[in-house]
């Protein structure tokens, strides 16, 4: 019967996906991070907002007794798209921000850190590329480590080994990286016991 660890047929695979119990551990990071947090925003396309994941950040919020509200891109991700967001969150005053994981961010990310600093909203990413790139925190996997695996399975394809004999390869270590320069320039000052749990701090 096929499985994860031995997918069976022409299949096999890297994840990118955490599981949906990651945005509780996001969310508690951002009421550790920021002091009497209660009105957050995820920021998302439409469809994402739509999914389960989506269900799963709203369920989390629920449970963390914290409002939380889709900031939504439209179905264009753009940088106008972005602008049109962030103009809103600073007229509602929303306390901190938590980005979805969807790849369109990335390709954004320069635009999306800079609007966040200027807009002074604590922003959690879901990726560290976005923290390198001077956004405030991010607890992720490392993708340079699932760019490797990738790579692996496919030189032992190229070698002879069936698709469906090499098992799923799904993260399992998450890192808390935290930018402390953007914490200093947004006026925020995180908890010393958030800063010694972090692997990564970026002076």
């Amino acid at each position: 019967m096929p499985s994860i660890a031995r997918p069976g047929g022409n299949i096999t695979g890297v994840s990118v996906d955490g599981g949906l119990e990651l945005y509780g551990k996001r969310l508690g990071l951002l009421v550790e991070a920021v002091p009497k947090v209660s009105h957050v925003h995820y920021l998302a396309s439409n469809l994402h907002w739509g999914r389960p994941t989506g269900a799963a950040a709203r369920e989390a919020a629920r449970r963390a007794g914290i409002s939380l509200t889709g900031a939504l891109l439209g179905t264009t991700v753009n940088e106008a798209a972005y602008q049109r967001v962030f103009h809103s969150m600073e007229q509602d005053h929303v306390d901190a921000l938590l980005v979805s994981e969807e790849a369109e961010h990335l390709t954004h990310r320069v635009a999306l850190v800079e609007l966040a600093a200027k807009s002074r909203i604590p922003t959690l990413y879901p990726y560290r590329e976005f923290v390198e790139a001077g956004g405030l925190m991010a607890y992720s996997i490392d993708l340079t480590d699932v760019y490797r695996r990738v790579a692996s399975q496919i030189a032992e394809i190229l070698k002879g080994t069936r698709p469906g004999d090499i098992p799923f390869y799904q993260p399992t270590r998450f890192d808390l990286t935290i930018n402390l320069k953007t914490a200093n320039a947004i006026g925020l000052e995180l908890p010393p016991t958030l800063l010694a749990r972090a692997d990564n701090v970026i002076e």
